[in-house]
């Protein structure tokens, strides 16, 4: 189920947006509980000299500015894993995904 018309919109604009060396698109829908074929939660990996010399907040800042119009829209959570090609070659792995949360109350860092 990653070939969506959602799916496919973040995969043409952040590979237009940041020029990737390697895109990952996963719709995780399904394990969230929605109706089958609805496409809400994704999570991407983007490997982006884009990147370099950015701090992983304004990584992430960059990938929501570029899915504004998704996120404002049906697009309800995303997780993002974004790196320079250089990190990724050292460290080509994905850390495993934390369960939906939901609520802006688990926001607060773990000291």
């Amino acid at each position: 189920g990653d070939s969506g018309p959602l799916a496919s919109a973040i995969r043409s604009k952040l590979t237009a947006a940041l020029q990737p060396t390697h895109l990952q698109v996963l719709d995780e829908s399904w394990r969230h509980g929605g109706p089958p074929g609805v496409e809400s939660h994704f999570s991407v990996v983007v490997v982006s000299e884009r990147f370099a010399g950015l701090a992983p907040l304004q990584r992430h800042r960059l990938v929501h500015a570029t899915l504004q119009t998704e996120l404002a829209g049906p697009l309800h959570a995303l997780a993002i894993v974004a790196r320079t090609p250089q990190q990724w070659e050292s460290d080509p792995h994905v850390p495993s995904r934390p369960p939906c949360l939901g609520g802006s109350k688990h926001d607060q860092r773990r000291a």
